[in-house]
């Protein structure tokens, strides 16, 4: 083939697609305590605003409990607060330098609405990823109608392109079962 038309780009580009919904289901509280809950909040301490893994260790001892560490104890409130006033709906108590964070049961009705966000993440992540199918496929009609590709090159490399943005749907397709089933899981 003449010109290799950056395969590997629209591949990175489409794995980015993955990446990003991967970050956007961590945010998805599932009703099982995981640290990627807290990481997101920013607490006041010493004149500025840092991020809570900044000032404490976070740790999931049990399903329904979360831990934060705080490594001063003149934070402890600033992170009570800051956890307090987030839009999780959670409800922190103090012990000395260590905050406990109890994860509530999700209602039906929450589970099934988070559900649906999750498929809304998904299927920006699906268009995400024919966005760039749709760059690479003109972008091989471009290289074809300058001579760099023959008709039967650029058929061929269409198909890979089709192969590959198949793929990546399906591997969002697959991640979005999964957190559906661990939304719904009571």
């Amino acid at each position: 083939m003449s010109e290799d038309p950056d395969i590997d780009d629209l591949e990175r580009r489409m794995g980015g697609a993955i990446e990003a919904l991967k970050r956007e289901f961590t945010g998805l509280r599932t009703g099982r305590a995981s640290t990627s809950l807290l990481e997101p909040l920013i607490v006041e301490a010493y004149g500025s605003e840092m991020p809570i893994n900044q000032v404490a260790t976070l740790g999931a001892p049990e399903p329904r409990m979360l831990t934060v560490q705080v490594w001063d104890k003149g934070n402890v409130k600033a992170v009570e607060r800051a956890i307090r006033e987030s839009a999780l709906g959670l409800n922190p108590a103090s012990d000395g330098q260590l905050v406990r964070v109890p994860i509530p049961e999700l209602s039906e009705e929450r589970r099934t609405e988070l559900a649906k966000i999750a498929h809304r993440y998904a299927e920006q992540a699906r268009v995400a990823v024919r966005n760039v199918r749709r760059d690479g496929m003109d972008k091989l009609k471009r290289m074809e109608k300058a001579g760099d590709l023959s008709h039967d090159e650029q058929h061929l490399w269409a198909e890979e392109v089709q192969e590959m943005t198949d793929r990546f749907v399906k591997e969002i397709d697959n991640a979005v079962a999964v957190k559906e089933s661990e939304i719904m899981q009571v």
